[in-house]
């Protein structure tokens, strides 16, 4: 660990900064535990990240020139203002707060956009799917079946969403219960997936899944409370796993034949505890850690690692920026915000 706690520290594998090179991407990923929201790219061949304070930062959504994060009483909308070539003070790519969607505290977990354009997000609180709204703070989409009431309650812990062909197809949760919060006392085994669709359970026994995603005609998701990432067989109704992680997982992200996972310390949160994964590692002499490691889905090897220590010990969501070498964003606390103007065209 870092002989400073109070500071931050990120590392790399040997050769993690010669692969992001090669890939051509950068890396954004956030952590609510110390609100903020991480860029990481590459700075004349050395690691460089560059972050921001984003109140209870979680979900993440990139798509072409915009990101979209989830903070604890809104949802961001950042928007690069930089054109494909264009440079700012090193940076390729420069995120400027555009729009704010204000919810308040829903604990928002994934956020996509739909086929139509429609900002779509896990309402964790209200146990349902939900999207943005001019006059309310969300509008309900979907909810389990078993959820007999749209209430503030965090009943089953819906937390993952796994769109496919540009609809929401599986959701993940801890446990389906219709009680307030009585998922924790099922944590270890009560962990599902669910098909939108059909509001059927496609595969339970789970263990604290999340992140649920769907890529290359399979359906992946972090089996959080095993430490393990796999895919769903499903014709058989069966979690395969591929790779155990040396943390406790969410946030799941895709570049070519990769898989890109965030992984978090556990001892400091009591809802990490006396989970399999932990056991795994203790039966080793280990501890959980805090970074990301990458995935090569054709042997499920992990081939590089991101490690992160000191003031960060948790993280959320992580989220590929593909052709951008070195990534920032604009912040309020200083004049940036008032001079950084993308100015649009006559109609």
């Amino acid at each position: 660990m870092s002989s400073n706690p109070s500071k931050f520290e990120i590392t790399a594998s040997r050769q993690f900064i010669s692969w992001l090179d090669e890939q051509k991407i950068s890396l954004v990923f956030t952590t609510y535990q110390v609100g903020k929201i991480f860029f990481v790219g590459l700075n004349q061949g050395n690691l460089a990240a560059f972050e921001r304070t984003l109140n209870r930062c979680m979900g993440l959504y990139a798509t072409g020139t915009t990101l979209y994060v989830s903070t604890q009483h809104q949802i961001w909308q950042f928007e690069n203002r930089l054109a494909a070539g264009e440079m700012s003070n090193g940076h390729d790519a420069v995120y400027l707060p555009q729009v704010s969607y204000v919810t308040g505290d829903l604990d928002i977990h994934d956020l996509v956009v739909d086929a139509q354009g429609r900002l779509l997000f896990v309402n964790t609180l209200f146990s349902c799917l939900a999207t943005t709204d001019s006059t309310h703070s969300f509008i309900p989409l979907w909810k389990p079946a078993f959820i007999s009431k749209i209430a503030p309650e965090d009943r089953c812990h819906l937390n993952g969403l796994a769109m496919k062909e540009g609809k929401p197809k599986y959701v993940t949760l801890v446990a389906p219960t219709d009680v307030v919060e009585g998922w924790r006392q099922r944590r270890v085994e009560g962990g599902c997936l669910l098909d939108v669709e059909t509001n059927e359970i496609v595969l339970s026994g789970l263990s604290m899944p999340h992140s649920p995603r769907w890529y290359q005609d399979k359906l992946w998701l972090l089996n959080s409370g095993t430490g393990e990432f796999g895919y769903v067989d499903l014709n058989a109704g069966q979690f395969v796993p591929i790779t155990f992680c040396p943390g406790y997982q969410r946030g799941l992200a895709f570049h070519h034949n990769f898989a890109l996972i965030g992984i978090s310390e556990s001892r400091h949160h009591k809802t990490f505890m006396g989970l399999p994964f932990e056991e795994k590692l203790a039966a080793q002499g280990l501890k959980a850690r805090c970074g990301i490691v990458v995935v090569d889905l054709t042997t499920g090897n992990v081939v590089h690692t991101l490690n992160i220590e000191g003031i960060v010990n948790e993280l959320y969501d992580v989220v590929v920026l593909p052709h951008i070498r070195r990534p920032m964003a604009i912040g309020f606390q200083n004049d940036d915000i008032r001079r950084v103007l993308k100015i649009g065209n006559f109609p």
